[in-house]
């Protein structure tokens, strides 16, 4: 059975520390989707498909990573693609708390899906996208947050 893991959330951007866990998980997975989720309530910087077409060529060389968008819940995005685990980061023990509530639910929803937890490298734990999104509009330079070749400005 081939292990597809999906990665879902918001990365409005994409930044150097989800671009490091997608990388340390590609031993343990066959396949990953990087799931940029649709969230009615949250106005976002970057419009979903250029954070879509971001991911995807951050990964182009990378044939097993995908990016792809959805709405509703993570739970039938994975039923969708056939995923076998959702791969999350973990920067803080609040995160924890927070993905094991998460993790809990959907396990009680799709049972045959498992959470997957990587702590995030010490050097990216402070990075985070809201921080980013702020940084950038307000005209800051946020490149040292970005996966490399990234110029933001190509996707706002």
């Amino acid at each position: 059975m081939q292990k597809v893991a999906v990665f879902p959330g918001s990365f409005d951007p994409f930044t150097i520390g989800h671009e490091n866990i997608v990388l340390r998980s590609l031993d343990l997975f066959d396949q990953v989707i990087v799931a940029i989720g649709i969230h009615s309530t949250k106005k976002p910087l970057l419009k979903i498909e250029a954070r879509v077409e971001m991911v995807n060529w951050v990964f182009k060389s990378y044939e097993q990573v995908s990016a792809d968008s959805f709405k509703g819940l993570t739970v039938d995005y994975c039923r969708k693609v056939k995923a076998t685990h959702m791969l999350r980061g973990i920067r803080t023990s609040a995160d924890f708390e927070y993905e094991r509530a998460i993790a809990q639910i959907n396990k009680k929803m799709l049972p045959t899906v498992e959470s997957i937890f990587l702590l995030t490298s010490p050097e990216h734990t402070p990075i985070n996208s809201t921080i980013i999104r702020d940084i950038i509009r307000n005209g800051g330079d946020a490149s040292q947050f970005l996966p490399s070749g990234i110029d933001i400005k190509e996707y706002l």
